[in-house]
């Protein structure tokens, strides 16, 4: 059973080698624990510091491709390395690396997929008052799109089992921590979470300037998986509240015309007209978007097997080399 850690980077040469020490070689159920290092892009000397500091294996991308793109590049990289499971953590030194033997054990004991360790965000001192209620609401809004059972939908502190890791495909350029329990639910994956303990606050967070700006890209990138895996649902409900308002309205108009005062209410006819076409087209733009939907799952389908395919190739071939080796 072989463990991969991935700690995706951007400039976090002061706070790395915190990270790196921090994270235990030897873990009871696991033969093998490596540690796989994804830097985004950095200025500064954290590839030195991770090459110094013990990481087993590097992977560089060009320029800063967001914090995204960097989770999934260590996912793909980890499961051709051979993982069985891989565990993402942040390079701020934020997640205790003892608290990892415990993130992986729903994963060992074959009781999850995906396991989730909750901050236990009233015990955090350096969150303030608004941002905790924040994160409540945020990941209250994620439980309920996605029918699971996560109390910190944001913690970047998870594992995740081969297969689960093999079926996740984030699109969003923003953060993969509200994605990948969308996808989690809405695929049937085992999701659990355990609580772990945070260290103490090293350097702002660099995922967003201000809160505003977080609640807003939050919602957007909720409203636009949960559309992706729901579209029926969402365009249907959009098109009803359109189609309701034009009802209103056409009844508006027909207690005037019925009272004699129609005359002067010709436009809320032609208003009400309007919005009664456009929520039938909303709908049948929802039906066409299921009908993609179905398209789309059978591609992710294809792209899991083919990801799979490639990763026991890979497999095979280093299993062919070792016993030559040993011959």
């Amino acid at each position: 059973m072989k463990l991969i850690v991935q700690i995706p980077c951007l400039n976090e040469e002061e706070t790395l080698p915190r990270t790196l020490r921090d994270i235990p070689r030897k873990i009871p159920g696991i033969d093998k624990v490596e540690i796989l290092v994804i830097d985004d892009g950095s200025t500064d000397r954290t590839v030195e510091i991770a090459r110094k500091h013990g990481a087993d294996h590097i992977v560089r991308l060009t320029n800063n491709k967001g914090l995204a793109e960097a989770f999934m590049t260590g996912l793909n990289t980890a499961l051709q390395l051979g993982a069985d499971i891989i565990v993402n953590t942040d390079g701020d030194n934020q997640y205790r690396g003892s608290d990892i033997p415990k993130l992986i054990q729903p994963i060992l004991e074959g009781k999850a997929d995906i396991v989730i360790g909750d901050r236990q965000i009233d015990k955090i001192k350096h969150f303030s008052w608004i941002k905790k209620k924040l994160q409540k609401l945020g990941s209250w809004v994620v439980r309920q799109v996605s029918n699971t059972d996560i109390p910190d939908a944001t913690s970047g502190f998870r594992a995740f089992s081969r297969e689960a890791a093999l079926q996740i495909n984030v699109i969003s350029r923003f953060t993969y921590t509200l994605e990948t329990i969308i996808q989690a639910g809405k695929k049937n994956l085992a999701i659990t979470s355990v609580p772990v303990e945070t260290n103490e606050k090293l350097r702002e967070s660099r995922l967003f300037s201000s809160i505003p700006k977080y609640i807003q890209r939050s919602i957007a990138t909720i409203f636009r998986i949960y559309s992706v895996y729901e579209p029926l649902k969402i365009f249907v409900i959009l098109g009803s509240v359109i189609f309701a308002a034009g009802l209103a309205i056409s009844l508006r108009f027909l207690y005037f015309f019925f009272t004699g005062q129609g005359a002067g209410h010709i436009q809320s006819l032609i208003l009400a007209a309007v919005l009664f076409i456009m929520g039938f087209q909303t709908i049948v733009m929802g039906l066409m978007a299921d009908l993609i939907g179905a398209n789309r799952r059978l591609l992710e389908s294809a792209l899991y097997k083919i990801r799979k395919l490639e990763v026991d190739s890979t497999h095979r071939q280093k299993n062919v080399q070792k016993k030559e080796v040993s011959q």
